[in-house]
């Protein structure tokens, strides 16, 4: 599983706390968790309004409704 992983420290307390199969699944989702949000920063993508030639800028509310 790509992402950082989570330390034995934390499986082992999510273990002991939670049981061994539940802190097992906490420990694995926290992981996929961690490894999405890692690719959504990395892959975000900025967006920059372009303003029509008229100079008369459209907002965000007219592109939306407008899709």
């Amino acid at each position: 599983m790509q992402g950082p992983a989570l330390s034995f420290n934390t499986r082992k307390s999510l273990s002991v706390q939670l049981g061994d199969a539940a802190g097992q699944e906490i420990a694995n989702l926290l992981q996929k968790l961690s490894a999405r949000i890692e690719e959504l920063e990395r892959t975000k993508v900025s967006v920059t309004p372009i303003a029509p030639e008229s100079g008369r800028i459209i907002s965000f509310e007219e592109i939306r409704r407008a899709a």
